[in-house]
């Protein structure tokens, strides 16, 4: 069972709206649904039908899930499999990560309008401190009302929030007052609130966690902050057991942490079927790389660490880095990089997943960058960031590396007037 469906629905007066929200000053926003909201958002014509977002393969993963869908029990992490299974009329969408970076970088824009004090958590949520913003733009229920409103007006998305006095209950706040709506608790019924939820609500209960809890007789919450502590030592651990001991009572003194650098980013691919062609693989390394290349332009990093990630037939996984001598957003040296690695590689098995990952993030402005003998002092960087404008005004997916495309797909680009092909194709496969 899932957070969300672990906490339930439904909207108690105590924690509506109109609630008291004195001393409650954080907020924690969640999107709803973001992957498959930002996705209809692009494509109108989908709008109230179920729509879901991840791998469309036999191997794929649910990744996101119009409200729609979930009426049917589509979840995300469930098979994609399982999910048409479910809802067989659904429309499935593969993810666009540049598409949804571009949209959760407009949306952390209007947090920070707010407050300079956000959190990010994900491309979908924050925590935000608003002690300092109430002078001038009033209670926290009216700062959640005013951040939902500009949401939904700007960005054409809708957003859930949780108001309270600690990270961890307005969390809990959001989760429950999904889609678009907003949950506060005040300070003087925290324990009200918490004490009637299952006990695999609290962050850190997962389901073996969950199940040990259970069998000692523990369901809820409340049943929890009662049992003695020596007992939740003996069947969770010390530290565990202290954790959850706090939480059950409400007690989350963290503060909202607003420098939490992005360490990588990534993207990854599983194969319907096994594959060992080392074109097919060149393929993908450089699909990927353009997304991760996109990615990184998007957030405004740069990086100088490539890794390559390769999980063979029977789930043996290999993974080989390589620090280039200055740092990068372009995605054609990524992909060099990327493919030299699988070069000195190139395992005899047969191939099911592929990824590319780049760590050693720093800001992009200001970041020097090294031209090799004979290089142009304009090129590649510019005529990516030519392409994430013109997949900003009409989509990723007509934009992007010429090696991608198929005859059939090169037909349809010479006759669509939007169409970009970006020659990322050399180096040449070898012989």
């Amino acid at each position: 069972m899932g957070r969300s469906q672990a906490i339930g629905r439904g909207h108690d007066p105590r924690f509506g709206p109109e609630a008291d929200d004195a001393g409650c000053t954080i907020l924690h926003v969640d999107m709803d649904a973001f992957f498959a909201a930002v996705s209809v958002r692009s494509r109108p014509e989908l709008r109230g039908k179920p729509v879901v977002v991840g791998g469309v393969g036999p191997r794929g993963v649910v990744s996101s899930a119009s409200y729609e869908a979930r009426r049917y029990g589509v979840r995300s992490a469930m098979p994609t499999a399982r999910a048409r299974a479910l809802c067989p009329h659904a429309v499935f969408l593969p993810p666009d990560f540049a598409e949804y970076s571009a949209a959760s970088a407009a949306v952390m824009r209007i947090f920070r309008d707010v407050t300079p004090l956000v959190e990010p958590l994900s491309l979908d949520e924050a925590f935000l401190d608003v002690a300092g913003a109430q002078r001038l733009l009033g209670r926290p229920a009216v700062i959640a009302r005013d951040i939902r409103a500009r949401v939904a007006a700007e960005q054409e998305l809708t957003c859930s929030v949780g108001v309270a006095q600690s990270k961890f209950v307005a969390k809990l706040g959001s989760t429950r007052a999904k889609p678009d709506g907003v949950i506060i608790v005040p300070a003087g019924q925290v324990l009200d609130f918490l004490h009637p939820l299952p006990v695999d609500a609290l962050w850190g209960v997962g389901e073996r966690a969950a199940e040990t809890l259970h069998r000692l007789g523990l369901m809820t919450v409340g049943d929890l902050a009662a049992a003695p502590r020596p007992m939740l030592r003996a069947a969770l651990g010390e530290s565990s057991a202290a954790h959850l001991h706090e939480l059950a009572w409400g007690r989350d003194p963290r503060r909202v942490v607003t420098e939490q650098a992005e360490k990588s980013i990534g993207a990854e691919m599983t194969y319907d079927t096994d594959v060992t062609e080392p074109a097919t693989i060149r393929r993908s390394l450089l699909a990927l790389a353009d997304k991760v290349g996109a990615r990184l332009r998007a957030g405004g990093h740069v990086g100088r660490t490539v890794t390559i990630k390769i999980r063979m037939a029977d789930f043996r996984t290999v993974n080989r880095s390589r620090t280039m001598q200055t740092s990068t957003d372009v995605a054609r040296e990524i992909f060099g990089t990327a493919w030299a690695l699988f070069e000195a590689l190139r395992p005899a098995e047969s191939i099911r997943l592929v990824g590319v990952r780049v760590d050693g993030l720093s800001p992009a402005a200001g970041a020097s960058r090294q031209l090799s003998l004979g290089e142009p002092d304009r090129g590649w960087r510019e005529a990516e960031a030519a392409t994430d404008a013109a997949a900003a005004r009409f989509g990723r997916s007509i934009v992007g590396p010429a090696s991608l495309l198929g005859q059939t797909d090169r037909r349809r680009t010479e006759n669509h007037p939007h169409s970009t092909v970006v020659p990322l194709s050399d180096p040449p496969l070898p012989s």
